[in-house]
């Protein structure tokens, strides 16, 4: 095997195919429907939080979306952070030098488009985690974020800027 340190059903199976063509190979779409899917986990985990407590506490919407995205970003690059340090057992600055730009234009991304859909659709603005209004509005948001993240994530892939996890 040629990188010893992937197993054969690793995601990032496109990632060690050489040649120009690497990047557009149908292996590359299942490593970018990877990492979107782990981008969207840590971004729902913050996203979440930082809505309920922002409609809890009767934030402005644009304070429980900036608390949302804030938690997003946090949640999102611990989710990667925390294992890469473990795996390849760096120190946290480098890690993070190693991952940050990808992890942020994804995550930027997805919770513009999140944070948007439920502004748009009220959920933001529902009064209560308990109005069905709140968990219909982030229903829509959260494939919505899917959806926008990932052609982003695919031109990260593509360009070296992001791995799947």
């Amino acid at each position: 095997m040629e990188h010893s340190e992937h197993k054969p059903h690793d995601c990032c199976a496109a990632e060690k195919k050489t040649g120009a063509h690497a990047a557009h190979s149908k292996t590359s779409w299942n490593a970018t429907a990877h990492a979107t899917l782990h981008c969207l986990t840590g971004c729902v985990i913050g996203e979440l939080l930082g809505l309920m407590i922002g409609v809890t506490l009767g934030l402005h919407p644009y304070a429980s979306m900036g608390l949302s995205t804030v938690l997003a970003y946090i949640s999102g690059f611990s989710l990667t952070i925390f294992p890469l340090m473990k795996r390849a057992r760096l120190p946290f600055k480098s890690a993070l030098k190693a991952i940050w730009l990808g992890e942020a234009i994804s995550i930027g991304v997805m919770e513009l488009v999140m944070n948007s859909v439920d502004y748009r659709m009220g959920g933001i603005r529902s009064g209560s985690v308990f109005n069905p209004l709140f968990w219909e509005a982030l229903a829509f948001a959260v494939p919505a974020g899917y959806i926008a993240a990932f052609p982003v994530n695919y031109w990260l892939i593509g360009k070296e800027m992001k791995r799947c996890h």
